[in-house]
């Protein structure tokens, strides 16, 4: 769910910043090892957009362009920032006709860049930050959402035990474990105590659902983590894996429509002449994604259990970032104005949880 990600600040490369900065002689010497058809020398960018782990743009001799993603430098919570896993599912993925960048090598040596990293495919396409689409016709902007659930459809259809990633996670108790990890993490970076938070993490493990489907999940799957082709509404590639696993189908599609349940101050689309503007309603989207995907439309109150979820979710991984900021490892350049939106997150989810209590649950 980003916040405001509007404007230059999120958009394009700059220079790359002096605390993620490395020799990039080294790195093409790595690279004229291991990536068919490089030519030295390389030259690096920093993208803008994107608060976990650094991402450049590279630049060979023979002007084509790749993408590197690294941990960031620095004390890093557990488990976080696992390039390796990002690498293993990029690459299985390359074998399906989930749009994916190729991935081209993995590096755990700390002499290349500081810090273990990969390098893939540069998608030369649109990034897309705005979920209104004002730069597209009306007609577009449908279509583009539409490219979008029909994409998650596709990806949550691959056979994972197929593509060798059987063991990529637990299979079953994705919200569980979701709501164990990411609490403790909450805890391990949390710069304030927020009620709201606190009966979140009561209330959720005690009204797990029943359901316990597992699919192959992206984890932090958005319109701002997609490259979408120059003129057509098309994905190119899904990117950011940093947190994919096996997970339950319904929190990750929840993940994607909580756009309709945010206001305009967070890029949500709440509160906005939906119809007039040639968009789509939640509704609809879900019922999209459930006649491809072939999965029944969820019963609204366990849909709200999982609105709930998420929003708990994604104050946890708002006030990790925020952390970052203030120790100064963040990737991303605006990244202390995650902290703005831990607790209204957090308000959100319980009023969910309380809306839930009055129809009678």
């Amino acid at each position: 769910m980003p916040v405001a990600r509007r404007g230059a600040d999120y958009v394009g490369t700059m220079e790359v910043q002096e605390k993620h900065r490395f020799d990039e002689q080294t790195l093409a010497r790595f690279m004229a090892d291991q990536v068919p058809g490089f030519v030295p020398p390389v030259r690096a960018e920093q993208f803008k957009g994107g608060q976990s782990n650094p991402t450049y743009r590279l630049t060979d001799g023979a002007g084509r362009r790749y993408v590197l993603r690294r941990k960031p430098p620095g004390k890093l919570l557990p488990s976080a920032h696992a390039v390796d896993r990002e690498f293993r599912v990029i690459s299985a993925l390359n074998k399906t006709d989930v749009p994916t960048p190729k991935a081209y090598a993995l590096s755990d040596d700390a002499s290349v860049v500081g810090t273990p990293f990969y390098i893939m495919e540069y998608c030369d396409g649109r990034v897309l930050w705005d979920p209104l689409l004002p730069e597209l016709t009306k007609e577009d902007r449908l279509a583009i959402h539409k490219a979008k659930f029909a994409t998650l459809a596709k990806l949550h259809a691959v056979d994972y035990v197929a593509l060798g990633l059987g063991d990529f996670g637990r299979p079953g108790s994705y919200v569980a474990r979701q709501i164990s990890r990411w609490g403790k993490q909450y805890k391990a970076s949390e710069t304030e105590t927020i009620e709201a938070m606190d009966k979140l993490l009561d209330w959720l493990p005690a009204h797990l659902p029943a359901n316990d489907e597992t699919v192959l999940v992206h984890g932090d799957y958005r319109l701002d983590n997609m490259i979408f082709h120059p003129t057509e509404p098309r994905v190119l590639g899904i990117i950011d894996w940093e947190i994919s696993t096996l997970g339950d189908p319904l929190a990750e599609l929840s993940y994607l429509c909580m756009l309709w349940r945010t206001p305009k101050e967070w890029n949500g689309l709440l509160g906005h002449d939906l119809a007039g503007q040639g968009l789509p309603s939640e509704r609809e989207m879900v019922a999209y994604y459930c006649e491809l995907s072939k999965r029944p439309v969820p019963d609204p109150a366990l849909w709200e259990f999982y609105m709930a979820f998420n929003l708990f979710r994604v104050s946890c991984i708002r006030q990790g970032v925020y952390a970052r900021s203030l120790d100064g490892t963040a990737a991303n350049i605006r990244a202390a104005e995650s902290g703005k939106l831990v607790r209204p997150a957090a308000e959100l989810g319980w009023q969910l949880v309380e809306g839930l209590a009055a129809g009678g649950r």
